[in-house]
């Protein structure tokens, strides 16, 4: 029996790697998105730092922040953008605009595994195209990283744990597009509150005590603020246990409750395709 489950355990885990291999092909297949891609972050980081040191020329700290922690930040910041970048809701619009739904729910493969596998390893793929960029930023634009290699465990740990709960929590608002005909709305407001709230665009700690409690709330800020604060100094080492036990706990919580949410949407869309 033991074999048996063992040789199952096997086969399932080479069916996720071989959806997750997919995934490269398929980006590589359009070169031109690759190049565009990196012509355009490439912009973005030369404005971004533009921008920056003309805060920093009037004073020498903004929200108790230096420059240099600051840039490093941004900088960091604009090569981690794909963890809250993915296609969850345009692809349950899709899905259940054209009833497909059905057809992936029948397939031999839990389907909220399948999509973590293609989101995860999409992500994966794109920091990795990105790394570019970190050298970029190393080299022209004073980027500097920690010395410390606690910093670069705790900075693992709560990234990948940070881009996991963002992933159920997207789930969850993805299951939006079975009570709705149109999913393209939906997914501009939440890419927007993305960019902002993660802290993408500015450091959480420069925001005013009240906003930046609200985006600790969020999944946002656990994927790109969070791993980051210990990356560049924002957070300190010793408090790295704690935060990670709650971004675990939060981790725990909502991959049980989007598989809730999923299986009462999933309902709402069979009734309505009849």
């Amino acid at each position: 029996m033991t074999g048996i489950t063992l040789a199952r355990r096997r086969s399932r885990a080479g069916l996720y790697w071989a959806i997750a291999s997919l995934v490269p092909k398929l980006m590589l297949t359009y070169r031109s998105w690759f190049w565009t891609d990196l012509f355009t972050q490439t912009l973005a980081m030369i404005i971004s730092v533009a921008f920056w040191r003309a805060v920093f020329a009037a004073s020498v700290t903004v929200g108790g922040i230096g420059y240099q922690q600051t840039i490093s930040y941004i900088l960091l910041a604009l090569v981690l953008t794909p963890l809250v970048q993915n296609d969850l809701i345009y692809t349950f619009g899709r899905l259940a605009y054209d009833g497909s739904i059905a057809v992936e729910l029948t397939r031999p493969v839990d389907f909220q595994a399948a999509q973590f596998t293609l989101t995860m390893a999409g992500v994966a793929f794109n920091t990795l195209t990105r790394l570019p960029l970190l050298a970029l930023g190393v080299l022209a634009f004073g980027l500097r990283l920690p010395g410390d290699p606690l910093a670069y465990v705790c900075f693992t740990v709560s990234l990948v744990l940070g881009g996991t709960l963002l992933f159920f929590f997207d789930w969850m608002l993805a299951c939006l597009a079975f009570f709705t005909t149109e999913v393209w709305g939906l997914a501009v407001l939440r890419f927007g509150l993305a960019a902002f709230l993660s802290g993408s665009l500015i450091p959480l700690a420069m925001m005013p005590q009240a906003l930046r409690a609200v985006c600790a709330a969020l999944p946002f800020a656990q994927a790109v603020y969070v791993p980051l604060s210990f990356l560049t100094g924002l957070q300190d080492l010793a408090g790295a246990p704690r935060i990670l036990l709650t971004q675990a706990a939060w981790t725990l919580a909502l991959a049980v409750l989007s598989r809730f949410v999923f299986r009462a949407a999933s309902r709402r869309a069979v009734v309505q395709g009849g």
